[in-house]
């Protein structure tokens, strides 16, 4: 493909992915393909020849679309948001043209210096203290390509510094001082906390929250005072604002004083509730940001960014370069300054140039376009709430303070659970769920960037419907004891959450994981809708069928498989001849 067939076929692609967003609605928000199906559609081996672009364009619509959850969908509102605009989708293509790899200011000065500046906009925009910026501070800003790089970065950071700290002898060997390092979080934090924890090969305790599912300044100070008469050393806090569950808020003001007492890194992980930070109105939840040692929020979640743009700060950049420096392959230029060499700041050194397509956002929308996009995303959930506190058969869990609303129905949990199964069956509307604390909850995302009250009409109606036909059948499901399983859902005095989470206690037919040998500690440990994003298949019952480890695989007939190998045998012949 030279320049001039690149221009013909760039134009009937740009118009290809106007359409495909003009006319989403009219397709289904999720598929109804079976695991593998792709396999018989595609040929085994890759072809030798070049092949013509429309034709490939032909196979996107006949094999590629029918098996995608389109996650632009105006009735997609499970998960979060996932980022995407016009702009982005330019300043991506004009990256992956220029293709530089900017791993340090001389492999191309633009790439690093673009980085700085936009990151000290937007760390401007939602009040941080100078002293994250690169702008006369001793910290600064850079673009990493998730939130869970954010934490794991910041981690081995703040672990590389309490290792130092603690050898106050030459001879103490840091295999020692590893084994006594203790992280903290709250129980609803991420799940790449914990996974962050295993990575670094430290403790990591999940702590408990109050009653607005807050993890608060006196829950970790005895913690730590637990941990330091066990002769550990409490060296990292990892807090949330806007939990994965339920979007609701760690006490920064409180969890800060006493990081600072300790001197225990405080990271603060805002992947999605961050981006609001851009209004006023937001920002007193960064009180108390002085006493953070870095914080993270993604773009590409609520701020229009394509995938993968997640904005990382931190209070003193040295601290994250003596990390995580090491020698180069490539000898240090001249010009290049090692605490603004980004390849020192995370794990790759490959690095693309994102900063472009989160530029064109910021010009071509301005503050005023973002921050009334987030705005119209929070009323479009309280109109959603308003719709779920008007119905007696529902209840909301936790305050609606962002795009996001969880509620459920009033009764056991297996109702809510047999609801959300039949919503999601009629692929007219998408959500997941979430435990929190005994509660299975339905999580509603404000995802569309032009969603509308329409939108969240259409999608109520569809709710209340599907709850009405479930109430309706109640009577004849509970003869079947479809619900019995589901009555001890909630602790008592005299259990422990391992009798809770028995891998009796849930339907088979609904199970999120089939995978007994694993579903217990997975429910101790991590609510349904973590384990959701970490394991995609834990969800969804249509690929548990194909891979479960009770038999249930549909095996294939000997004739079958001739039948598929003479059709890939025919295709190939097909296209060897019109070769």
């Amino acid at each position: 493909m030279n320049a001039d067939d690149f221009e013909r076929y760039g134009t009937e692609m740009v118009k290809y992915i106007a359409k495909y967003m003009r006319t989403l609605p009219e397709r289904r928000v999720s598929s109804d393909v079976e695991p593998g199906y792709m396999r018989g559609l595609l040929p085994k081996h890759a072809p030798t020849k070049g092949e013509n672009f429309r034709e490939i364009m032909k196979d996107v619509e006949k094999i590629i679309m029918p098996g995608l959850t389109h996650w632009q969908h105006p009735q997609f509102h499970a998960y979060f948001p996932a980022g995407n605009s016009y702009p982005s989708i330019l300043g991506d293509m004009l990256s992956d043209a220029i293709g530089c790899v900017g791993f340090s200011w001389a492999a191309s000065p633009a790439c690093t210096e673009l980085e700085i500046v936009v990151l000290d906009w937007i760390g401007k925009l939602i009040k941080l203290p100078s002293a994250f910026l690169h702008e006369g501070g001793r910290g600064g800003g850079v673009i990493q390509g998730s939130a869970s790089e954010c934490v794991l970065v910041t981690l081995l950071a703040s672990r590389h510094a309490a290792i130092e700290r603690a050898k106050t002898y030459p001879y103490i060997d840091d295999g020692y001082v590893l084994s006594k390092l203790v992280a903290y979080s709250s129980k609803l934090a991420h799940s790449c906390v914990e996974k962050a924890g295993m990575i670094g090969l430290v403790k990591m305790r999940q702590l408990d929250v109050d009653e607005n599912y807050s993890l608060r300044g006196y829950t970790l100070e005895r913690a730590i005072e637990e941990d330091r008469r066990m002769g550990l050393i409490p060296f990292y806090v990892c807090a949330t604002l806007g939990t994965t569950g339920c979007c609701s808020y760690d006490n920064i003001q409180e969890l800060g004083e006493v990081c600072a007492k300790e001197h225990v890194w405080l990271h603060v992980d805002a992947a999605y509730a961050g981006n609001a930070l851009i209004c006023p109105e937001y920002q007193h939840h960064l009180k108390g940001v002085e006493n953070v040692s870095s914080i993270n929020f993604n773009p590409n979640k609520w701020m229009l960014v394509n995938f993968d743009c997640s904005l990382m700060w931190v209070r003193d950049r040295k601290a994250l370069t003596s990390a995580l420096t090491v020698d180069p392959v490539y000898l240090q230029h001249e010009h290049d300054d090692k605490e603004l060499d980004f390849r020192h700041w995370g794990i790759p050194l490959s690095r693309r140039f994102r900063a472009l397509k989160l530029w064109f956002v910021l010009r071509i929308y301005g503050v005023d376009g973002l921050q009334n996009y987030i705005r119209r995303h929070v009323k479009l959930a309280k109109l959603f709430e308003e719709h779920v506190r008007n119905n007696d058969l529902f209840e909301v869990v936790g305050k609606v303070t962002t795009g996001l609303v969880c509620f459920r129905l009033k009764g056991p949990n297996a109702l809510t659970q047999r609801l959300l199964k039949n919503i999601n069956e009629s692929r007219r509307i998408h959500m997941v769920p979430a435990l929190v604390n005994e509660n299975y909850v339905i999580r509603f995302a404000v995802c569309a960037e032009s969603a509308t009250d329409d939108d969240i009409k259409y999608a109520w109606h569809e709710i209340v419907n599907a709850a009405e036909d479930l109430m309706s059948s109640k009577h004849e499901l509970e003869k079947m004891n479809v619900f019995e399983k589901f009555e001890s859902c909630e602790l008592s005095e005299t259990e422990s959450e391992d009798e809770v989470f028995d891998q009796e206690l849930f339907d088979p037919e609904l199970i999120f994981d089939q995978q007994r040998s694993t579903l217990k500690r997975a429910c101790e440990r991590r609510n349904l809708f973590h384990r959701m994003v970490s394991d995609p298949k834990g969800f969804n019952r249509t690929l548990l069928r194909a891979l479960s480890i009770d038999g249930h695989r549909k095996i294939r007939s000997e004739s079958d498989l001739e039948e598929e190998n003479g059709e890939v045998q025919r295709n190939n012949q097909k296209k060897k001849s019109e070769s």
